[in-house]
């Protein structure tokens, strides 16, 4: 798509590339303009209605914006300036060098400069820094048909107009009523008689993932933002939780793998960045596996009697590590999704336990029959490999299950726990376990 629209505008053939792209959905269009060389994408933009071409805009990737923006003229920024609601324009802005910031306020009115400042002013990755100021506002002692009046004059400049917000004169929140409560209401019904007043909302200050779990926990098309008095101040709505949500999904997928995050795509990170993201932790990972060859080190004496027990090794210290990632991650992602608190501690430590005896003996059971049938080692060895391995995967689940929850209980992100750490503590014990066992069990 991108290669015909790059040849029809090479060709100067306007009015067909404009006509192919105002059929797109805005998101596409915005892809299709991240595709093109970087000398058209200005082009192609000015060719799109005013309506359009804001709705792409926003969809855009920052690094395709600040083209466009070193390419418009003052009238073309302040336009499309005026179309962007609210939190698009301040997402926008955050990822934008300085003097390109600058440009930006200098061509909003006064009044959206402060509304843009305001929400710039919030903690980062608060329920503040991602709201929307623009919603609409009833008032309780309103008739249905006074509401609907208020929606048509003030709806336009609104992001959502279904779910609309009753305040009292010193905007509080009094209640929640949606249009289609006032579509099913007689036109000369009290707003105050139909509204819900059972209200959930979030503080400007509330963590954007909590605000997003909430959103998805009740459903909700958007989410009322209160002040610390409880005044509404802004709406966070359900496409910005869905950015949220997925921000820190990849966050916390990058953190279990021992990378630090980027707000960055994949394919827009250079090689050295991606290098700083990676070697800090791949140097305390090398680090700490050290340990690993100490403790294989202080048992050289055992090895030498029984050299078969050295072929063993890399398989306890992997199925103790896949064991301790199964349950680290599974309870990190009951973590997040507010499944699990700390004091579900004990009962997930009795299940913990229950699932590795289980997963432990069908392990145990398994590798003694192979150990005799393919690796035709003697009986002795065989019960030192199965019963470390039962023992090692009830310790691994125990340290994925525990370590998490003990870091959010300290006030760290339990990602941080996840599989590289996990399973290098899990290495070191099995190794002392097996050597351990091995001299119990045959005497060396």
């Amino acid at each position: 798509m991108a290669e015909s629209i790059e040849m029809l505008l090479e060709e100067k053939k306007y009015s067909e590339a404009a006509a192919r792209v105002k059929e797109m959905n805005p998101a596409d269009a915005a892809v299709l303009l991240g595709e093109l060389e970087a000398t058209k994408v200005p082009i192609l933009f000015r060719l799109l209605p005013k309506e359009m071409a804001s709705e792409v805009f926003a969809y855009m990737e920052s690094e395709a914006q600040e083209t466009l923006i070193q390419a418009f003229s003052d009238r073309e920024l302040g336009e499309v300036m005026e179309q962007l609601y609210l939190d698009d324009a301040v997402d926008m802005i955050e990822e934008m060098p300085a003097n390109v910031v600058k440009r930006i306020l200098r061509h909003v009115d006064a009044d959206t400069r402060t509304m843009i400042n305001q929400v710039l002013n919030y903690p980062e990755d608060s329920a503040g820094s991602i709201m929307t100021i623009e919603y609409v506002d009833l008032k309780a002692g309103m008739t249905v048909e006074q509401a609907f009046e208020r929606i048509r004059a003030t709806g336009v400049e609104k992001e959502t107009i279904y779910t609309c917000y009753v305040t009292d004169s010193q905007r509080k929140l009094e209640g929640i009523v949606t249009v289609k409560d006032l579509l099913l209401a007689p036109k000369d019904e009290i707003i105050r008689n139909i509204m819900e007043t059972n209200i959930k909302f979030v503080y400007t200050y509330t963590d954007q993932e909590e605000t997003a779990s909430m959103l998805s926990h009740y459903d909700f098309l958007a989410m009322p933002v209160v002040d610390a008095e409880e005044r509404l101040v802004g709406i966070v709505t359900v496409d910005d939780a869905i950015d949220v949500l997925q921000e820190e999904a990849t966050e916390d997928i990058e953190k279990m793998a021992a990378i630090s995050p980027s707000d960055k795509p994949y394919m827009k990170t250079g090689v050295f960045a991606t290098w700083k993201k990676r070697v800090p932790w791949l140097l305390i990972l090398m680090v700490s596996a050290t340990f690993t060859s100490a403790i294989i080190g202080s048992y050289e004496s055992a090895l030498a009697a029984s050299v078969v027990l050295t072929n063993f090794i890399p398989m306890l210290m992997d199925t103790g590590g896949n064991s301790g990632s199964q349950s680290s991650i599974t309870i990190i992602r009951s973590l997040s999704l507010g499944e699990i608190r700390f004091a579900d501690v004990p009962r997930i430590l009795l299940k913990e336990c229950a699932v590795a005896l289980l997963c432990g003996g069908t392990l145990a059971v398994g590798a003694f029959i192979k150990l005799m049938l393919i690796d035709r080692v003697t009986i002795p060895v065989a019960l030192v490999v199965s019963v470390t391995l039962a023992v090692v995967v009830l310790v691994a689940n125990i340290v994925g299950a525990t370590l998490p929850m003990l870091a959010k209980r300290l006030g760290f992100d339990p990602t941080v726990m996840a599989s590289p750490f996990i399973t290098t503590i899990v290495d070191a014990v099995a190794l002392m376990l097996y050597f351990n066992i091995a001299k119990l069990l045959l005497g060396i």
